[in-house]
């Protein structure tokens, strides 16, 4: 799927409420106490990226760019060891590799002992979502996902200080986005370098036998369908194929995108199936599952 059709085929939007998210530096280490916000998922994630801490390319012409931090657990103060961190962004022309086996621009990686990651990349330059729409400029920007088991996955975006469209862009401008701004500076070998930590958010489970039954097909009320695949801890959303969403459970059968995207419910039929409603901005659909997988 081309990237300029994005925002005119996903139309199913809400806006989702959490905490900001931040670590101090007390001096000695950094400490916090509220989990690292999240972010919409975008439609271009693709799983399998190949483990490697360089995504530089020779031919590129983008800002050398050195993204590191740390991964804590929700008390804002534990690294984690072998949290699993991915990212992936446009070139320098405005593109995403949507479908190489190069996966260009997309990486992995686990955590050393102390939490710490690093990438060296380039830096990704905004882009309109929608070419006959102005207003759809995206902020240039930085997708990651951390996994952790006990953790609830995190997806969410890094935006830059002083970058253009972040204050007209939806979700860059939200509240919630505030410490994912982040300040573009300069390392003591002159690389350009971008430092986010990130605060993790205790899983809540969900038994695997209720995923069963809320995966699948479903025939929506205004004529589309959507699909709802598990990975991992999180529900990937698709919307007539595009993936539009990857939501995290939040108890009571009920789930959330991030900034922007749906609330979806579950309601477990009597006789096997499941019903969804998802709730966006303006109105709520309902579906029926009609395909379950094996």
């Amino acid at each position: 799927m081309q990237r300029r059709t994005f925002i005119k085929n996903s139309s199913l939007t809400v806006i989702s409420i959490s905490t900001f998210g931040g670590l101090n530096w007390n001096g000695t280490n950094y400490e916090g106490d509220t989990p690292t916000t999240t972010d919409i998922l975008g439609p271009f994630y693709r799983p399998g990226a190949p483990l490697r801490n360089n995504l530089r390319l020779a031919n590129s012409n983008g800002t050398p760019i050195v993204l590191k931090g740390i991964i804590f657990k929700e008390d804002g103060k534990t690294p984690i060891n072998n949290a699993f961190v991915e990212i992936w962004h446009c070139d320098e022309h405005e593109v995403y590799d949507n479908a190489s086996d190069d996966y260009n621009y997309r990486g992995a990686q686990k955590t050393k002992a102390d939490g710490t990651y690093a990438f060296k990349s380039i830096l990704p330059v905004p882009y309109k979502a929608n070419p006959t729409d102005e207003a759809s400029w995206r902020p240039a920007h930085i997708h990651m996902r951390v996994s952790v088991p006990d953790q609830q996955d995190l997806i969410t975006q890094l935006y830059f200080k002083g970058g253009k469209y972040v204050e007209t862009d939806n979700w860059a401008s939200a509240p919630q986005a505030v410490n994912r701004i982040l300040a573009v500076t300069k390392n003591t070998s002159g690389e350009s370098e971008i430092v986010f930590n990130v605060i993790m958010r205790k899983e809540i489970p969900l038994d695997k036998k209720v995923y069963d039954k809320i995966t699948g097909l479903y025939n929506m009320n205004d004529d589309s369908k959507i699909e709802f695949i598990q990975n991992d801890d999180l529900l990937f959303m698709k919307r007539n194929g595009q993936l539009i969403s990857g939501l995290t459970y939040k108890g009571n059968n009920s789930f959330e995108g991030g900034i922007g995207f749906p609330k979806v419910r579950f309601e477990l039929l009597t006789n096997g199936g499941s019903k969804t409603f998802v709730t966006t901005q303006t109105k709520t659909y309902t579906g029926e599952k009609f395909l379950k997988y094996s």
